[in-house]
């Protein structure tokens, strides 16, 4: 099981917006989501929800305990995320609360599954940022790791559980040294990158990664038409895994459609070092539709 990160607010309100993340270690958008709550004068709670197995859980408790995916043949595959999101809110979430989905990456991907699956859900708005939403395989960066993913991945574990014994801080000068280009890298993901030192945890996103490539081909065209007044695109200009003309062939097959191109170089993973850049441009987009419930 993987706690959401929950922000209770003050008073009563008719919203909860829950973010779909990739990476699928809620620890990533912790900075993201406190600026995206506070942004909205802390009227509304934001919950931000891991892929089951991408963290390690608490100690004494398994990685599939008190869910009831468990039964699914395959917790950990794409599948098994998308119905582990409609537990979470099947559990948590009364019939009659208004939602705004976030997804990022492979969360834009699982938003859209999510909005097909269970319609019965008061779905606002659903933003999806760079999202990964058709042909991974064949996007720039799939093209280079997809024979890794796919047929290569198992003889990363073995680097992975030798790492695992290093101490705490030989663990943490690594990760800021993989970050040291960064400008200004934000301190959640040092600290959640020490999850990345887990073998079950590596195999689990490995895993699901490599269900990515072979199952995120045909963009769902007719979902997005059902709910495309909910849905605001929000593609990179130099993204690897969601190139500009993939931007370029949904605006022209959606040309109605809230879809926009980036325009300040933020990279795919922007929880490195643009959260509060990116939970600002959001609070904006979703001031309109909040101020009229």
């Amino acid at each position: 099981m993987n706690d959401p990160l929950v922000f209770q607010f003050l008073f009563m309100c008719l919203t909860k917006i829950l973010f779909i993340c990739n990476p699928g270690l809620a620890g990533y958008y912790r900075t993201f989501i406190r600026a995206l709550y506070h942004g909205l004068n802390r009227r509304y709670p934001v919950w931000v929800v891991s892929h089951a197995g991408h963290c390690k859980p608490p100690n004494g408790m398994g990685m599939t305990e008190d869910t009831d995916i468990k039964e699914l043949e395959d917790v950990f595959g794409l599948h098994g995320q998308i119905e582990h999101k409609l537990d979470f809110l099947r559990k948590n979430v009364p019939k009659d609360m208004k939602l705004v989905l976030i997804g990022h990456s492979i969360g834009c991907y699982i938003t859209l599954e999510m909005m097909k699956r269970a319609s019965e859900f008061q779905v606002l708005r659903s933003v999806l940022l760079f999202p990964t939403i058709e042909r991974m395989a064949q996007s720039p960066q799939g093209k280079l790791l997809t024979p890794v993913l796919c047929k290569l991945r198992y003889i990363l574990y073995m680097p992975v559980y030798l790492l695992s014994f290093l101490p705490e801080r030989v663990k943490t000068s690594m990760v800021r040294f993989v970050l040291r280009g960064l400008k200004y890298p934000d301190e959640a993901s040092i600290v959640t990158s020490l999850n990345l030192f887990s073998v079950d945890c590596v195999a689990n996103v490995l895993y699901m990664a490599s269900q990515e490539m072979m199952k995120v081909v045909e963009r769902d065209s007719t979902t997005i038409k059902q709910n495309l007044k909910k849905l605001i695109f929000y593609y990179g200009v130099a993204d690897n895994w969601c190139p500009q003309q993939y931007f370029e062939e949904i605006k022209m097959d959606f040309p109605d459609g809230d879809i926009r191109l980036c325009e300040k170089g933020i990279r795919h993973a922007f929880v490195l070092d643009a959260s509060r850049e990116v939970a600002a441009m959001i609070t904006d987009w979703l001031q309109d539709i909040l101020t009229r419930l």
